[in-house]
């Protein structure tokens, strides 16, 4: 499976509720914090919901 490079640029404050659980979710909790994670569906997802707030870069 290939794995992405999610990096949190923007705050989750004074989000929706869901889209600071899904930062969570993500693994991210501060601002420019990167964690490396599958490119699976569900994850896609979760970037997807977020996409405003991380930046999102592929690993090798």
């Amino acid at each position: 499976m290939a794995k992405i490079k999610v990096t949190q640029v923007k705050s989750g404050i004074d989000r929706p509720e869901r889209q600071k659980r899904t930062l969570v979710a993500l693994g991210l909790r501060k601002v420019n914090k990167t964690v490396e994670v599958e490119a699976t569906p569900q994850i896609l997802g979760m970037v997807r919901t977020v996409h405003h707030l991380v930046k999102v870069e592929e690993s090798k």
